[in-house]
């Protein structure tokens, strides 16, 4: 299977498509899981697709991949980047790239999805797999679950599922608990007066508020937060004016808050809404500022039993050695939901993608931060061997380890 999934995965890394806009990806998948047998439910949740495979008597088991890619222009290099450019919903045109590793799962749960199927004789239950849109947003899941996911396929016993992560090719990172931390994105707009580059007497100045209030923000975990508390606030976008000698009437700041435990998210939420008010007063303001929630999602917690009985089952398979703890890891994805609306454990691991020796070389020089690029950088590049085989049978002895044995004959 190795040469045709390298295939996949070039071919999608080459064609990526953004939130919500995974038409091509979706068909190829559709295609593909009917070739194997799979009853398919397309265009869930816009996008998705879900494919059911019933093996007679059995727990079901629930294998997801999402599908996504980012507004990213690719400057890995590779022989098969990608050279394609899109408008996001905001009506910004970018270059698109799989910065997040979401074309080395699709590739997997295909491979996984096609050794099952194949392997009917060695399990017995029903395996669906769920191939879901706009992971990147944090809407996806609850797209698909509210487009009636659970009303067109069996409700699983668990969840499972991987996330490609800049460690060393061939390295499984499994921890019981809270894993990966909730996401809130807040739009902010704060108003000026504006006029003349030239008589700022006469203005109120939006962007030197939003520059107090950026730096101001980065206090809230340096400062308002234990040392054995944890979380990230990110000020990621920043606009304001149209040209340099005219002072605009507003500015708008994109701001992401990463937190693991509710009570730390409060406190958090509430210190941007008084910084944000405390700045706009400071200058000011002719009117007040806004603080508005666009998207939001709880943090990911695997079932401890489950993900011990996961972690047992990737030593025996893989060996102890490439099988490792991260800890809860601060990015962020909307998995969770699909098992929280289903009310079943769920366990979510991290799949080694870089070049072993490249990682293993930065490591001893302790340069990873620095040398090994993160998802989201225009130079994310997994590469595809051993990473995706790794990928692949993790998916497929998790699984197996819950499906029912075949009844005898």
């Amino acid at each position: 299977m190795l040469p045709r999934l390298r295939d996949t995965y070039v071919d999608l890394h080459e064609h990526p498509e953004l939130s919500f806009q995974e038409h091509r990806t979706a068909a190829l998948v559709a295609e593909r899981l009917a070739a194997l047998g799979y009853v398919v439910h397309a265009g869930v949740g816009e996008t998705g697709v879900a494919g059911v495979l019933s093996n007679g008597d059995g727990p079901c088991v629930l294998l997801r991949a999402d599908m996504d890619a980012l507004p990213v222009t690719e400057e890995t290099g590779l022989p098969y980047a990608s050279t394609v450019r899109a408008t996001t919903a905001d009506g910004t045109e970018s270059g698109v790239m799989h910065a997040c590793g979401h074309d080395v799962h699709v590739t997997a749960l295909l491979g996984a999805a096609d050794l099952l199927a194949q392997g009917r004789s060695a399990w017995s239950g029903r395996l669906v797999v769920v191939f879901q849109p706009a992971e990147e947003l944090g809407r996806g899941a609850t797209a698909m679950v509210d487009g009636g996911l659970y009303d067109l396929v069996p409700r699983p016993d668990i969840v499972l599922g991987q996330h490609v992560a800049p460690v060393s090719a061939g390295v499984l990172g499994v921890h019981g608990g809270t894993a990966f931390a909730g996401n809130d994105v807040l739009d902010i707009r704060l108003v000026g007066r504006g006029g003349h580059g030239s008589r700022p007497e006469a203005t109120v100045d939006p962007v030197v508020m939003a520059a107090s209030t950026v730096l101001r923000l980065q206090t809230i975990v340096s400062r308002e937060l234990a040392a054995a508390e944890s979380a990230v606030v990110t000020v990621g976008t920043m606009r304001a004016g149209t040209k340099d000698n005219i002072i605009p009437g507003d500015a708008h700041l994109g701001v992401n808050v990463r937190s693991f435990d509710e009570a730390v998210r409060a406190r958090i939420l509430a210190s941007v809404e008084r910084i944000v008010q405390g700045e706009a007063a400071a200058a000011g303001a002719p009117e007040p500022p806004t603080v508005t929630m666009r998207d939001s999602f709880p943090p990911v917690v695997n079932d401890p039993a489950e993900t011990e009985r996961t972690r047992g089952v990737f030593a025996a398979h893989f060996g102890a050695a490439r099988v490792i703890d991260p800890g809860p890891v601060s990015g962020s994805e909307d998995v969770g939901i699909l098992a929280t609306s289903a009310d079943v454990p769920i366990v979510f691991w991290l799949l080694g993608g870089w070049d072993p020796a490249a990682f293993q070389a930065a490591a001893l020089a302790g340069t990873t931060d620095r040398d090994i690029p993160s998802n989201h950088s225009p130079r994310f590049a997994p590469v595809p061997h051993p990473t995706l085989e790794t990928g692949v049978e993790a998916l497929v002895v998790a699984a197996l380890d819950r499906l029912a044995a075949p009844a005898s004959p």
